[in-house]
């Protein structure tokens, strides 16, 4: 009799469900003016633009492939977990997408555990130097706060894939942190604030003749360490010029420095004097002159990029890992530094 009440329950919640759809839906409400439509993007090239009213709302189905995508408007971006099925609403947090959002409907509990972590990353907590400035003990402490913090999101009824990459995604930051603690704090001692910048000496001027660190004195100098080949690098390219538009003719200089090989087997000499050129790229633009083995590059322990610098007018260090252009932190840097 009990199995059979529970089949009748069974059969009677089936029924009366909802059928399950072959596409996603997704609605929400701007709170800047001014767009008139949106992009998202998905794996294997998907791409659908959708359309915004005058008010900011705008409602559109997607037919989907399960995983990470994209909502779209130029560089400002919000990733979504998408699923068929999916009936989405989402509650901007501000005027930009990057400031995340609030989900409701099916599909919720993904995106709203998702954007948390995301929230996580893009705070001091995501941030390495945060860790690495720290002594041992603090560094350990913090590491431990963290991963606290992170264990205390809700994960109930967020989809198993979303879970696997978070778990991948922590466990790589967290141990990147432990296994480059120990360099990485030396390096930030050894180039702590107020320390002489290793120099360059006689790089390649993309406008003609030589430049050395030694030629730029007298004014702030943020560096931008970047190769034709790097994907991030040229993502910060429209912050960069923003900046460099902004602060124009005021108390600092704008130094890129290409690491394109030398050689050609990543980017080329050939690429950069392209780009450069293609793109309209300002500032001061440099060619290093052995790319990741030029003694300056060597001497900051560069091996990842982007990587910018940030020197005082007398060649010493304000910054020896500084925020991205990106990063609204530095603009209130220059600031407070009367740039």
């Amino acid at each position: 009799m009990k199995n059979i009440y529970i089949l009748l329950l069974s059969t009677l919640i089936f029924s009366c469900s909802k059928p399950p759809t072959d596409y996603a839906s997704i609605q929400g409400k701007l709170k800047t003016s001014g767009v008139e439509k949106l992009t998202i993007l998905g794996a294997n090239g998907y791409s659908k633009e959708i359309s915004v009213e005058a008010d900011g709302s705008f409602s559109d189905t997607l037919k989907v492939t399960k995983g990470l995508h994209v909502l779209s408007n130029g560089n400002e971006r919000l990733s979504i977990f998408l699923d068929n099925g999916y009936d989405l609403t989402m509650n901007f947090k501000g005027e930009l997408l990057s400031k995340g959002a609030d989900f409701e409907g099916e599909g919720k509990e993904s995106n709203n555990y998702f954007n948390s972590l995301l929230s996580f990353f893009s705070s001091d907590n995501g941030n390495p130097k945060e860790y690495f400035k720290l002594d041992e003990t603090a560094f350990k402490s913090k590491l431990e706060e963290a991963k606290g913090t992170i264990n205390k999101f809700n994960k109930k009824n967020v989809d198993s894939t979303v879970l696997q990459m978070a778990v991948q995604n922590n466990e790589q930051f967290f141990k990147y942190l432990e296994n480059s603690y120990e360099t990485e704090h030396s390096n930030l001692m050894k180039f702590a604030p107020g320390k002489s910048s290793p120099i360059f000496e006689n790089y390649e001027n993309f406008k003609g003749g030589k430049t050395s660190l030694s030629d730029l004195k007298g004014k702030y100098v943020y560096i931008d360490i970047w190769a034709t080949w790097c994907g991030p690098c040229k993502r910060e390219i429209p912050y960069l010029k923003n900046l460099e538009e902004e602060y124009h003719g005021k108390d600092i200089q704008f130094v890129s420095i290409s690491v394109d090989n030398i050689d050609g087997r990543r980017g080329s000499y050939e690429s950069w004097k392209k780009m450069v050129a293609d793109e309209n790229l300002g500032g001061i633009q440099l060619f290093a002159d052995k790319d990741f083995n030029s003694d300056f590059i060597r001497e900051y322990g560069i091996n990842s990029i982007p990587r910018f610098i940030f020197l005082d007018p007398e060649g010493n260090i304000v910054d020896a890992n500084a925020e991205r252009p990106s990063n609204p932190k530095l603009k209130d840097l220059f600031n407070e530094l009367g740039i």
